[in-house]
């Protein structure tokens, strides 16, 4: 894992709290969760933007 060992993580992880503090992290990592689910879904289906587009330009019509 890019070799860092586990004394470098635990310093990462001790900044990261200090950072944004113990309520802020579980929010912290619902968003990140929420943004990679989205990006997943973006890599699988690119054209499902293009598709939204079109039936709104139909709706209007």
């Amino acid at each position: 894992m890019f070799g860092l060992g586990s004394t470098e993580l635990i310093v990462i992880a001790f900044i990261v709290v200090l950072l944004f503090g113990g309520r802020k992290l579980p929010q912290l990592g619902r968003s990140m969760g929420s943004a990679i689910t989205n990006f997943k879904k973006g890599l699988n289906d690119p054209n499902q933007e293009d598709k939204k587009d079109d039936e709104d330009e139909a709706k209007k019509s």
